[in-house]
């Protein structure tokens, strides 16, 4: 199956970037603000993206009633349900100042609604949110239109309420069905609960059910994350997205409370993952790549078939390469050649808005070599090759002079048979998908220059 050994995994163990941008968050400034993210808006407004190309929208929502000490996201922890009516009043005043930019009517063909937990809101506040968002842009037909769902706030009439509003893709929070596990991360959640939701989630009919699951946690072992996997396969979702736990409580501090003595060893981490790579590949899963597995009808697994594959904040996408607008408290957008975050603490989110501006606290204007190395990067991150002759007819330029150093030291990676160099361009190699993050990696200016990875999670 070509799943590569734990020798070969335990090699490549170290911390790196997911790209799903480039360059990465870690290098906005906080010289890019509100002006430049407008003129960005009106430059597409004025330009022949505004026409050929529809939009994707990113709405975070940060509520959770209750703390998962592994979580990194940003949220706030509160049982008051009457600040979710607020933060929509501001919103709203967001999404009308990029209205004012764009124009009201822009085509959407992606939405997502992120975390924080989404279903925090009541069945009419999401509506009253899906109603300001139609009011102004315009949700194209065949759209993919998705939710984060917390099985711990849902229930069939929830579900069937999510799919009238729109939505057609769902994704569950699972990360482990052991209970020992879900007590030492403060997140109870029977494994009875999720199944009568899949359930559910079939006899409605989404285009698309995710469940996420997270490997490395406190009290796992490699036996029982393969009891885990056996009952996820059983359930056969239609994606299944698999992340390696990063545990960094000097930056995220819900982490503090998880006790180091509970962590399993690297050596266990890495037999989790190879087990998970062959129980998902067994169990009839195509590897998308970074994380991701779906089953061979989803959209997603012949998006990669077909060469389609394409990669945004949200990670891989079956949408064309599209502007993203990023609304509510620290969400990310790109428009055009910039990149842009929202203010991260609603007192700040809330300022800005209040003062009549869009809350952009950073971001970043991207130069040439900036947009040459996002092709070559998002060509191995999405296709897992790149064609010399179309990045040189893109940008003018002669890839294997302006990438000299870079394929030296990919000829490492060819020695280890991860990819192939050839007359025409890299191809990743069927072993070398597994690990395309750090073939990415090589191609990453900034990494290479300041080699300060301690800050990414780790590649495995």
């Amino acid at each position: 199956m070509n799943i590569p050994n734990t020798e070969l995994l335990r090699r490549f163990d170290v911390p790196g970037p997911r790209y799903t941008s480039y360059p990465t968050a870690d290098r906005f400034v906080e010289a890019f603000g509100a002006a430049d993210h407008a003129q960005a808006l009106a430059l597409r407004r004025a330009g022949p993206a505004a026409l050929a190309q529809p939009l994707s929208l990113y709405v975070h929502l940060p509520f959770c009633e209750s703390l998962c000490y592994f979580c990194a996201c940003n949220k706030i922890i509160t049982r008051h349900h009457e600040r979710a009516a607020e933060y929509l009043r501001y919103l709203e005043s967001e999404i009308g100042l990029h209205t004012l930019q764009l124009g009201r009517g822009q085509p959407v063909s992606q939405l997502h609604l992120g975390g924080g937990t989404p279903t925090f809101l009541s069945d009419a506040e999401l509506r009253h949110l899906m109603d300001m968002l139609r009011r102004n842009f315009r949700l194209q037909d065949g759209g993919e239109f998705s939710i984060e769902i917390d099985p711990r706030t849902v229930d069939g009439a929830r579900l069937r309420a999510v799919a009238d509003m729109g939505f057609n893709r769902i994704s569950f929070g699972v990360q482990d069905f052991d209970a020992e596990v879900q007590k030492a991360v403060h997140r109870i959640q029977p494994e009875e609960m999720v199944t009568g939701l899949m359930e559910e989630a079939r006899a409605v009919g989404f285009a698309s059910v995710n469940v996420d699951l997270i490997y490395g946690l406190p009290r796992q072992t490699p036996g029982s994350f393969a009891r885990t996997l056996e009952k996820v396969t059983r359930l056969r979702p239609d994606r299944v997205a698999l992340y390696g736990y990063a545990h960094l409580p000097e930056r995220f501090k819900p982490q503090r409370r998880i006790h180091s003595a509970d962590m399993p060893m690297p050596a266990d981490k890495l037999t989790m993952l190879a087990l998970s790579l062959e129980a998902l590949q067994d169990a009839g899963y195509v590897y998308v790549g970074m994380d991701h597995f779906a089953l061979p009808g989803d959209a997603l697994a012949v998006a990669k078939r077909q060469g389609r594959l394409h990669r945004n904040f949200q990670g891989y996408s079956t949408q064309p390469d599209c502007d993203l607008i990023g609304l509510g408290v620290s969400a990310i957008g790109r428009v055009g050649a910039s990149y842009s975050q929202n203010a991260k603490t609603l007192e700040e989110y809330y300022d800005h808005l209040d003062q009549g501006r869009l809350p952009v606290a950073r971001g970043l204007t991207l130069t040439r070599d900036d947009l040459v190395r996002r092709a070559v990067i998002m060509a191995l991150m999405c296709q897992g090759q790149v064609v010399f002759e179309s990045i040189e007819a893109a940008w003018l330029l002669d890839f294997r002079s302006y990438f000299a150093a870079e394929l030296a030291r990919l000829r490492e990676f060819e020695d280890m048979g991860l990819l192939e160099i050839g007359d025409a361009g890299i191809e990743v190699t069927a072993q070398g998908w597994y690990l395309v993050r750090a073939i990415a990696m090589v191609f990453d200016r900034y990494l290479q220059a300041d080699r300060d990875r301690a800050k990414f999670s780790r590649i495995i």
